[in-house]
């Protein structure tokens, strides 16, 4: 095992891997922005390295910077998290060549299936299912309208070089076509830096369902199991469960050979995600493969008692796995919210300023993998996630009923979040039952956040936001201030004061 280990990242994964590693009893260092000098994972690690200023094009991204700080402090190996340099190939290379443990799949595994018309193009030679479409970038919008005409309408264009929903657009028919590929085009173009964008059949309400693989240097390549990512806006994963409840145990292991076969065609090694559409029909499709660490892994540490960071650890370092394929199958049921500091009543838009009180839920079964603390300064510069919010139980309708108790346990006071959101959804019939898509949340999205609080809410809420009133006040008349702060009436008319009340109780019904 290591004696030292660098995290090329920031915010609660920073803080996971780190505390992975001083379970193995491995040192950890911090690298750090100047907006992050006094962030939890920086105080948590080891050491720190500042490695630049706030915007990340000029410190968590600089590769040359983070391997210097690699070197400097003498650690072995580099865990990139996820996001930022995690899955850049030239990046995993650097790091080798600098004599330094890459703490993830080869580089060459990594360009296999970094792209996603190569891996399309790698899946289809290993007999791995794929939605009817291009493993080649289009030519032109003539090319385009010539394979759209053979698939039918609709389809999906999608940016060769990235995810998250950048670069993708759908297309009902001929006349939205080429404005559609220019906009695609543009889009990732800016945030891939390749314009590419090849085609696909649209597959219509179908369910994302992804398996984690993880693989060793002896050869043992292992699925465990699939998680269900469908409740998703604008092809931003919001919940993560597993199992899905749209899977079998004969499905589990179909997907689950299928995701190894195209593992093995990559030569992966350590942790990794095959993502698939799956229809109504119980018919999969392989979409690509994340050649890194999720951010939903905890739901499948979770329902099968394995920790993934510690064996990304382990693995990089020579470890064998010591799990046999028929020894894995979820137990219970676990489920994750992101935690965003976005306002859901207003489109969602990003949310700033200073976390002035943070209480967290706890009990049985319930988890926080969180990047925050009080005090801690929330900008623009990096991805709005705050924290992870994970429950366990025994079976899904515990584990929803669970979940929506932490949510409402949860306080976080001095930006919005998307902590009522999740509320909501949790109390949607639908999302009950499990009868979702990938298409749902927008389609429900409206009615979602249009649903109002209970009045018996709305009545405590205010009488809690009158004493959050009351207790200003006699802050700022200790401090020697009079000015005054209005209250929301009480009556819950108004659509601030039904809108703080329900922040305020948490939708408590």
């Amino acid at each position: 095992m290591f004696k030292k280990v660098l995290i090329a990242n920031r915010g609660e994964i920073a803080l996971r891997v780190i505390r992975a590693c001083h379970e193995l009893g491995v040192r950890t260092v911090a690298v750090y922005s100047e907006a992050d000098a006094r962030a939890p994972h920086v105080r948590e690690a080891d050491e720190a390295v500042l490695i630049g200023p706030p915007p990340s094009s000029e410190s968590y991204l600089r590769g040359d910077r983070i391997i210097e700080a690699a070197k400097l402090t003498d650690a072995e190996a580099i865990h990139p998290g996820y996001g930022f340099l995690s899955e850049r190939e030239w990046f995993a290379r650097a790091v080798r060549d600098a004599g330094v443990v890459w703490i993830g799949p080869p580089a060459e595994a990594i360009a296999a299936m970094g792209s996603k018309t190569s891996a399309r193009t790698l899946a289809v030679a290993n007999g791995v299912p794929v939605v009817p479409g291009t493993t080649e970038p289009l030519a032109d919008a003539k090319e385009a309208e010539k394979l759209a005409r053979k698939f039918g309408y609709p389809i999906l264009l999608k940016a060769a070089a990235g995810g998250g929903g950048k670069g993708m657009r759908v297309v009902s028919g001929p006349k939205e076509l080429k404005g559609a590929l220019e906009a695609a085009r543009r889009e990732a173009k800016s945030a891939f830096g390749d314009d590419a964008v090849y085609l696909e059949k649209f597959v219509a309400q179908p369910r994302h369902v992804e398996i984690q693989i993880l693989a060793d240097t002896h050869g043992t390549v292992l699925s465990l199991g699939e998680r269900e990512c469908s409740v998703q806006r604008r092809h931003q994963k919001m919940i993560e469960e597993a199992p899905s409840v749209a899977v079998t145990p004969t499905l589990r292991k179909k997907m689950g050979e299928t995701a190894v076969r195209a593992a093995r065609a990559a030569g992966y090694v350590n942790a990794g995600t095959c993502e698939f559409l799956l229809d109504q029909s119980g018919a999969f499709y392989f979409l690509e493969m994340n050649t890194r660490l999720q951010v939903e892994h905890p739901v499948t540490e979770l329902v099968t008692g394995i920790d993934l960071v510690q064996w990304q650890l382990r693995v990089a370092s020579g470890e064998k796995l010591p799990f046999k394929q028929e020894e894995i199958s979820p137990r219970g049921w676990a489920i994750e919210c992101r935690i965003t500091s976005e306002d859901a009543s207003n489109n969602f838009l990003p949310s700033t300023g200073r976390i002035e009180h943070l209480h967290l839920p706890s009990g049985p079964g319930v988890r926080w993998d969180g990047g925050i603390e009080s005090g801690s300064e929330v900008g623009l510069y990096y991805d709005p996630m705050l924290a992870k919010l994970i429950v366990w139980a025994a079976d899904r309708d515990q584990a929803v009923t669970r979940m929506r108790r932490a949510l409402v346990d949860l306080i976080i006071q001095g930006v919005e979040t998307s902590r009522d959101f999740h509320i909501r959804v949790m109390d949607n019939e639908e999302f009950r039952r499990g009868d979702i898509d990938i298409q749902w949340l927008e389609r429900r999205l409206k009615s979602i956040l249009e649903r109002r609080p209970a009045e018996e809410s709305i009545r405590v809420a205010a009488i809690a936001a009158a004493l959050l009133a009351e207790r200003d006040r006699s802050a700022r008349a200790v401090s020697g201030s009079d000015s005054e702060t209005s209250l929301p009436a009480a009556n819950g008319d108004g659509p601030a004061s039904w809108k703080q009340a329900a922040r305020l109780e948490g939708l408590r019904t």
